[in-house]
């Protein structure tokens, strides 16, 4: 038993982990963007599909990855856009659309599959180009270091260069605070004179580029073909994680590392005789997990807020 443990948890899994949290982390990032405009994008995982299935495509006619990488963005762009539209423009309910816009992304990439390819639940060819990956040289003669940080996919160091970019402009600029004060307070940001209709546009639009850099991950990092449903609740983990880490980039990025962490360890697991079933179950036993803990920490604080408003109105009463 402590053979396999030391097989598993090894330097490598570090690496493993980060790689298999990295559409969830874009997929988080994507949630946090929305909801901190009050916002909830449950349409997260249609448009990683989506973006998922053109970044293949696009890669596969043109024999280029970032043309593949910029068709995934164009995609989740487009759907996001619908989204909002639905609820701005016409204040239907953003979970109805975002549950109709994953089913729809899910039965229109299966047709598109079909009617182009002639192909049932994958379609993989050498034509496929990948994202290339970043090999940094004087890291070979470092054992350690050549193991977790060489030899990442593209993406996967703009994910983390993401997760700061967005934290930065969320909480120190002009437009984070605007962002923030439509979703708290839109009817004072409308005083203010913020055009709140617009804020909410635009962070639909870049959830939605956000959405399709995950798919564009999946599709062309993660694996270089397309899988029906690919995206395996990916974009429902990333939302967990936007709710464990209160539509902060960085919190929302570390609940990530959970899943991908759970994801790591049972494959590996999986070489020793557990059973595939199990390894499926992990990362929606880590999703449960991650929500309780986050509902119930943030109940916690409703009730202290609460009690101290109440103990606040208590001595105000007295003094009057």
């Amino acid at each position: 038993m402590i053979d396999i443990l030391s097989k598993v948890m090894n330097v490598s899994l570090i690496y493993a982990t980060f790689r298999a949290a990295t559409p969830i982390i874009f997929a988080a990032l994507c949630a946090s963007v929305t909801q901190q405009a009050n916002i909830l994008n449950i349409g997260t995982e249609g448009i990683m599909l989506v973006g998922a299935f053109f970044a293949v495509i696009v890669s596969y006619f043109t024999g280029s990855w970032i043309l593949g990488v910029l068709a995934a963005m164009l995609a989740g762009l487009v759907i996001a856009m619908i989204m909002a539209v639905g609820h701005i423009r016409f204040g239907a309910d953003i979970c109805g659309i975002g549950m109709g816009i994953n089913m729809l992304a899910l039965a229109v990439t299966k047709f598109l599959l079909q009617a182009m390819f002639g192909k049932n639940g994958s379609f993989s060819s050498p034509d496929i180009v990948a994202i290339p990956k970043v090999h940094i040289p004087f890291l070979d003669n470092i054992e350690v270091l050549n193991k977790i940080f060489n030899n990442w996919n593209l993406l996967e160091w703009v994910a983390i260069i993401m997760i700061g970019v967005l934290y930065f402009a969320i909480y120190k600029t002009v437009w984070g605070l605007r962002l923030r004060a439509v979703g708290q307070f839109p009817e004072a940001a409308k005083t203010a004179a913020i055009n709140v209709n617009a804020v909410k546009y635009r962070a639909m639009a870049i959830s939605g580029l956000l959405g399709g850099l995950a798919g564009a991950h999946l599709s062309l990092g993660y694996s270089s073909q397309f899988v029906e449903n690919m995206t395996s609740s990916r974009g429902f983990m990333g939302v967990a994680a936007m709710y464990f880490g209160g539509a902060n980039p960085v919190k929302a990025s570390l609940g990530c590392l959970l899943f991908g962490f759970a994801d790591s360890v049972g494959a590996r697991l999986q070489a020793y005789g557990l059973p595939s079933q199990f390894v499926l179950m992990m990362p929606y036993i880590v999703t449960i997990l991650v929500l309780t803990i986050s509902m119930a920490t943030q109940m916690s604080i409703n009730k202290k807020k609460q009690s101290s408003l109440m103990m606040a109105g208590e001595r105000h009463r007295l003094r009057g």
